[in-house]
Formats: C-alpha cells, sequence, structure tokens
C-alpha cells in the first residue's frame, strides 16, 4: 500500500516538473498568471453560454462561435443540432467546410460545382454523392459544394449533432470573411421574375407560386405526406434546371445513390491506447477528402484521472471541443520578451471550445470522477510531429546527459531519473492532477484579484492626491483671478464717472441741435404736405382720363374674344359630329366581322361534328361485320367440336367466355372514347363563348371611354379659353401697376427738385436778412454796432 501511495505521488512530482522541464527546453522562463493575461485565456476558451444562437425552430437550431489564438488570429466554429426526421435545407458553400458527428444518425447529399470528387480515387459523370452519418463520422466539403442533411428516425429518437469549422480557403482556417454559407432559394430566387420565368421556362402561376411563398427556416421537419410536399416539389424544379439533373430530389432519399466514403473515430485501431485512454488523428490518407487542404483532425479520450502527456506542436495549431466530461488544460507560453505571455490554465467542460498555439507546450488533464473526451481540428503548414516531453518519446533523449545537468542545475542522479523510461509514452496516469491544477488556478484568479484591488486602491489613492493637488492649484488661481477683477473693477469705476461726465455734456448739447432741427422739420413737413395734395389731385385727373380709355379697349376685346369663341365652337361641334359618324362606321364594321366570325365558327363546328358522326357510324359498321364474323367462326367451330371429347368442349366455352369479357371490356372503352369527346367539345364550346363575351366587353369600354373623351375635349376647351382669360386680365393688371409706380417716381423726383430748389432761395432770403438785423452802419469812422 505504501508503494502504492510513494508511486502516485513520484508520478505527481513528475508531471510538475515536465510542465516545468518545457520551458528551461527553449531556455526560456515562463512567467506566472495575472490578471493582464486573463482577455488573451479568454481568447483561447469559449464557453458553452457563449455560443451564439443563429438559428432556432422547433426543429433543430444553430448556433456559432469566434475564438481566438491570442496572436491576433480568430477560428470560426458552427454546432448544428437536428431533432430526429429533420431537414437541413440545401445550401452553397462559400467556404471549406470539415464537420465531426457528435450524435444521432442521418443522410448527407451533395453537389460539387465544380466537378471534381473531394479527393475519392473514383470518379463518376454524376457528380451528385450522399453518404449516410453516424456518431464518429468526419469529413469535408469543399467551397461550392452544395449539399443538405436529413436526420434519421431511430427507436431511441436521438438528436443529430454536428460540429463543423469553416475557413476561406484550403490552408486558411481563419474566419471567413463571409457568411460561410447561403440557402439555394435565394441563390435561385435573388433574380425578378421575369428573368426565372425565361431562364427555367416556367409558366408565370409556377414562378409567383415560389417567389410570393413564405422563406421556410433553415432546419424543418421532413414531412412525408403528399400535400406537405407541394411546395418544395416546386422548387425543386427551380433548382433542378439551375444546377442541372444531377443533383440528387429532396424527396428520393429512400432510393440507392452513389455512396462516398467517411471515416469514423470509433472504427480501426487507435494511434494510442492504454489502460488510462486513447487517442487518434486523421489525415488526408485515412479520409481522402481532405486531400489538398491543410487541415487535420484528432480525437483524446482521457480515462479518469488520466492525462495527456505534455507536448507540443511544431507546426499546428489545434480547436478542440469537449464531446464529454470536465477537464483542466495547462498551456505553457513560451518567453518571446513580452510581458503578456504568460503560463495559462483553465477547467472545460462538455460544449466548451479551446484553441492551443502552434509551439506552445500543453497538458490535458481528466479529474478523478469521470472521463474527459474531446475532438479538434488542426491547422498545419506541413507535417505535423507533436513532440513528447515525457515518456518513451521524450526530446530529452535526444539531448546529452551532460547538457541536461548545466541545463537544469541538477545532479547526475537527479538527470537519470528524468531520462529514465517510462512503460506509456503519451497517455499518462495522473491521479488528482485536474484536480491540483484546479486548485492552483482558483488560487491564481484570488492572487489577480488581489494584485488587482492593490492596483486600482493605488490608482484611487494616486488619483485623490492628484485631485487634491489639483484643487489646491484651482484654489490659487481662484484668489489670484479675485485680485485682478477688484482692481480691474475700480480702474472700471473710475473710467465710467468720467465717461459718464463726458456724456452729460454730449447729450446737452445735443439737445439743443435737436431742438433747432425739429423746428426746420416741421417747417419742410408742411410745405411737402402742400405738394402732396396739389400731386394727388393731378394724379387722380390722370388716372381717371386712363381708366376710360382702359374700359374703351377692354370692350374691344371682349367683343372679339367673343367672336373666336363662337368660331371655336361651330369647330369643335362639327369635329364631334365627324367622330360621331366615324365610331357609327366602326361598330357597324365591328358587329359584321363578328356575325362573320360566328358562322364561319358553326360551319366549322357543324362540319367537325358531321365528321364525328361518319367516323363513329363507320366504326359502329366495322365493329358490327367483325361481331357476324366471329359469330360465323364461333358456329363453325362449334360443329367441329361437337365431334371431340367433353374435356375439349369444356375448353372451348372458357374460351368464348374470355373472348365475351374482352368484347365487353372493348365496348365499354369505346364508350368512355365517345363520352370523352363530347365532354371537350362542350369544353370548347364554353372557351368559345366567354371568349365572345369578353372581347364584347372589351369593344363596350372602348366605346364608353372614347364617348367620355368626346364629352371631356369641349370642357378643356372652355377651361383652357378661361386659364388664357385670366393670364391676359393678370398681364394688365401687372402692367398698370408698373406705369403707375413709374409715374409715381417721376413726380416723386420732380417734388424733390422742386422743394430743393425753393429751399436754397428761402434759406439764401432769409440769410440776407438775417444779416441785416444783425449790423447797421455807425457814425464817421464807418464802424457799426451790434444790436
Amino acid at each position: 500500500m505504501w508503494r502504492k501511495n510513494l508511486n502516485m505521488a513520484s508520478i505527481f512530482k513528475l508531471c510538475a516538473v515536465l510542465v516545468c522541464v518545457t520551458a528551461c527546453v527553449i531556455n526560456v522562463t515562463a512567467a506566472t498568471s495575472s490578471l493582464d493575461d486573463e482577455h488573451r485565456k479568454l481568447e483561447l476558451l469559449a464557453k458553452k453560454n457563449e455560443w451564439r444562437s443563429v438559428v432556432s425552430t422547433e426543429n433543430g437550431k444553430i448556433s456559432d462561435v469566434e475564438i481566438g489564438d491570442g496572436f491576433n488570429r480568430t477560428y470560426y466554429l458552427q454546432h448544428i443540432e437536428m431533432d430526429p426526421n429533420s431537414l437541413f435545407l440545401p445550401v452553397i458553400l462559400h467556404t471549406d467546410m470539415t464537420f465531426y458527428v457528435h450524435s444521432g444518425r442521418g443522410r448527407v447529399s451533395w453537389f460539387d460545382v465544380d466537378g471534381e470528387t473531394n479527393g475519392d480515387k473514383h470518379k463518376d459523370k454524376d457528380k451528385s454523392q450522399g453518404m449516410r452519418i453516424q456518431r464518429g463520422d468526419v469529413y469535408r466539403f469543399k467551397p461550392g459544394t452544395i449539399f443538405y442533411i436529413r436526420s434519421s428516425l431511430d427507436d431511441e429518437r436521438r438528436k443529430l449533432r454536428i460540429y463543423a469549422i469553416f475557413a476561406n480557403s484550403e490552408g486558411d482556417l481563419g474566419v471567413p470573411v463571409v457568411w460561410p454559407y447561403s440557402g439555394v432559394r435565394d441563390l435561385v430566387l435573388g433574380f425578378d421574375k421575369k428573368v426565372l420565368q425565361a431562364a427555367f421556362q416556367m409558366p408565370e402561376e409556377a414562378v409567383e407560386e415560389i417567389t410570393s411563398a413564405k422563406k421556410p427556416p433553415q432546419i424543418v421537419h421532413a414531412a412525408q405526406n403528399s400535400s406537405s410536399r407541394t411546395f418544395w416539389e416546386v422548387e425543386a424544379q427551380f433548382i433542378e434546371v439551375f444546377l442541372g439533373r444531377n443533383m440528387y430530389s429532396l424527396f428520393e432519399v429512400n432510393k440507392k445513390k452513389k455512396s462516398t466514403g467517411v471515416y469514423n473515430f470509433f472504427d480501426g485501431d487507435r494511434d494510442v491506447e492504454n489502460c488510462n485512454g486513447w487517442s487518434k488523428a486523421v489525415s488526408s490518407e485515412e479520409l481522402p477528402s481532405l486531400r489538398g487542404s491543410n487541415i487535420g483532425l484528432f480525437m483524446v479520450n482521457l480515462s479518469k484521472g488520466a492525462m495527456m502527456g505534455p507536448h507540443w506542436n511544431p507546426s499546428a495549431t489545434e480547436i478542440a471541443i469537449v464531446l464529454e466530461g470536465q477537464g483542466m488544460v495547462n498551456i505553457v507560453c513560451l518567453g518571446t520578451g513580452r510581458k503578456e505571455c504568460n503560463n495559462t490554465r483553465f477547467m472545460v467542460e462538455e460544449g466548451y471550445a479551446f484553441v492551443v498555439p502552434r509551439h506552445h507546450p500543453m497538458a490535458q488533464m481528466a479529474f478523478n470522477n469521470g472521463s474527459f473526451v474531446f475532438v479538434g481540428f488542426t491547422t498545419r503548414d506541413k507535417t505535423n510531429h507533436p513532440q513528447f516531453i515525457a515518456g518513451k518519446r521524450s526530446v530529452l533523449q535526444t539531448l546529452q546527459k551532460q547538457v541536461l545537468e548545466v541545463a537544469f542545475n541538477a545532479s547526475n542522479s537527479t538527470v537519470s531519473r528524468l531520462l529514465d523510461p517510462q512503460n506509456d509514452s503519451i497517455i499518462l496516469e495522473c491521479v488528482s492532477c485536474a484536480e491540483e491544477e484546479e486548485k492552483i488556478m482558483e488560487e491564481e484568479i484570488e492572487k489577480a484579484r488581489e494584485e488587482e484591488r492593490k492596483r486600482q486602491e493605488e490608482e484611487r489613492k494616486k488619483e485623490e492626491e492628484e485631485e487634491r493637488k489639483r484643487e489646491e492649484e484651482a484654489a490659487k488661481k481662484r484668489e489670484e483671478e479675485r485680485r485682478k477683477r477688484e482692481e480691474e473693477e475700480e480702474k472700471r469705476k473710475e473710467e465710467e464717472e468720467a465717461r459718464r461726465r463726458e456724456e452729460e455734456k454730449k447729450k446737452k448739447e445735443e439737445e439743443e441741435a435737436a431742438k433747432k432741427r425739429e423746428e426746420e422739420k416741421r417747417k419742410r413737413e408742411e410745405e411737402e404736405k402742400r405738394k402732396e395734395e396739389e400731386e394727388e389731385e393731378r394724379r387722380r385727373e390722370e388716372e381717371k382720363k386712363k381708366k376710360e380709355e382702359e374700359d374703351a379697349r377692354k370692350r374691344e376685346e371682349e367683343k372679339r374674344r367673343q367672336e373666336e369663341e363662337e368660331r371655336e365652337r361651330r369647330r369643335q361641334e362639327e369635329a364631334a359630329r365627324k367622330a360621331e359618324e366615324a365610331r357609327r362606321r366602326e361598330e357597324e364594321e365591328m358587329k359584321r366581322k363578328k356575325e362573320e366570325e360566328a358562322r364561319k365558327r358553326e360551319e366549322e363546328e357543324e362540319a367537325a361534328a358531321r365528321k364525328r358522326e361518319e367516323e363513329r357510324e363507320r366504326k359502329r359498321e366495322e365493329e358490327q361485320a367483325r361481331r357476324e364474323e366471329e359469330a360465323k367462326k364461333r358456329e363453325e367451330e362449334e360443329a367441329r367440336r361437337k365431334e371431340k371429347e367433353r374435356a375439349q368442349e369444356e375448353e372451348a366455352r372458357k374460351r368464348e367466355k374470355e373472348k365475351a369479357q374482352e368484347e365487353e371490356q372493348r365496348r365499354q372503352e369505346e364508350e368512355q372514347i365517345q363520352q370523352e369527346e363530347t365532354r371537350r367539345q362542350q369544353e370548347a364550346a364554353k372557351e368559345a363563348e366567354a371568349a365572345r363575351k369578353a372581347k364584347e366587353d372589351e369593344q363596350a369600354k372602348q366605346r364608353k371611354e372614347q364617348e367620355e373623351a368626346e364629352k371631356r375635349e369641349p370642357e378643356k376647351a372652355r377651361e383652357e379659353e378661361s386659364r388664357r382669360q385670366d393670364e391676359e386680365q393678370a398681364q394688365q393688371e401687372e402692367l398698370k401697376r408698373q406705369q403707375a409706380a413709374r409715374r409715381a417716381r417721376e413726380a416723386e423726383a420732380k417734388h424733390r427738385e422742386e422743394e430743393a430748389g425753393s429751399a436754397g432761395k428761402k434759406k439764401s432770403e432769409e440769410e440776407q436778412k438775417q444779416e441785416e438785423i444783425e449790423y447797421r452802419p455807425g457814425g464817421p469812422g464807418g464802424e457799426g454796432r451790434v444790436l
């Protein structure tokens, strides 16, 4: 017992040492996890609740997720889930698609537009292919492939679940720049109805039926009854014409089709298998459809307390999806001089997706309470050979022991124990390793949170100190501004007082000048008022005279307009009379043509009826002659048969009975043909009558429209004349306004000239008078005295 415990402790210690060894082999030191590394960790991991819902119906759903590798590269995954007996409608791929079937059964049918066979050895002229799929199957489709999926209805009613990865091209698994696929329905119905009708040679009713139908969801129920298949059959007609007749019919899933090989992870031998679990990798050698691409697949099934040994991929990135159980993933970031490059560990469970970039050592561990199963896709620039650090295939075995002693700074015995070969090379026993990793992960998370809290506290204190300094500086600045404002306010008051005194002085002077201007203004206004009254009187006289002349001109124009209207009315009456005569002649001609056509149809129908009657009479005569001939033959045969034995007579009676039955059947067929002919004649007569009525209705409608147009013509002419008169009147009024305005401007200019001359003369007289008053002659010395 103690040996077993010692062995388990040794294995656990060895696992811990191996993780540390990985960094030492590349001469790099891995730093511990921190909160700055959380963003990169989240890029490598996509939890189940992070899958986005793309399609959700009562028959199934589609979800997707984008997951990164921490180096600005992102991958796109989809999860398709279909209820039993459901149909994933046809789509055309715009990207490369590789998928794995997680559960359920179904059938995939596809059509290669480029005519290739997805890597199959045997090509066929028929480009359509199909295969049944079940749990563990993997396959790949190229861009341009058109495919659809139908889930099977088994006794356990298991859902069909598929995980798929989409890539831009055969060698680029990055997120596609466009949506991975489009519905075939959208591909066809993107054109308008006229283009579809011409391209597919289909009647307008069929095109209208499919273009106006409601777009179905991507996953629908695969109904079997005929009523539910009507719409799909109409749409399938479009698809067959568009793609050719080689596409599988959506409704012939039970017919024999060409089968294409898939690879199943649960069939055949595994690459590695022991008591701790098994693993299997798939390349183009096992799955021909992978040829020409840089895509691979793998599956790992770890038992309880097992570990996929520490290893790294020299030329491949792994994108994995957890199918069952829980586990821990440990990824070592090799030193590149970047602070954000730290080791990463996280716990995953069913539905999680995670990425391991190339060159990054990793280890996956299962918990002690359950197994850990995951499937994944790999990207390769060339052939990839995983490099394991421990076990029989350890890369340390290729190095000299003395070099390792120096590299690890360890003794010879310690290095010898490190290099001792183990029984297992890839999948190792590692009891409680996952639990220990989970504990370390939780401690690191708690430590990161504590460091984050300390960092936030330090930042808060720093911000408070900066805020205090800013407040002190602001207070000093406010005090300085207050002192400046007080000085400016004192200076402003002094300037305001000086300005006020100056304004009072200026205001007094302006008041005196204003009084003088007011007196002068009053005098000018009195003179202007007198002149305006005189001008107004003269203007009224001129307007009166002009109005009399305008009235005389209007009376003359009104007389001419009435004469013109009378001539126009007579011309319109003459045109209406001619149109009426032409219409009557056209109706008579049309009536005569209809009578002639009806007479011809009656003659043709009578001739056809006579011909059919003669044909039936001839057939009856021929049938009667044939019957008489057969009766005569039967009588002769009966006379001969009387000489034969009773057994031969019985056989003859049987043959006669069979002939009578044939005769009765032939007679019934003839009656049925005659009834069908009568029915067709009746339908033809009904169609002819309906066509005649439709034609008569169309002619009546045309006559009615013509009469209404003729009635509207005089009214339209009157409206046009009224509008013309209104326009002339408006033009005349505008002309009057312009003339009045011109006269007013001329009078005002003349008045201003007269006023200016009068004001100048008056001012000269007043100035001369003022001089005479102010100065008078003095004594003999010639000096004057101011009064």
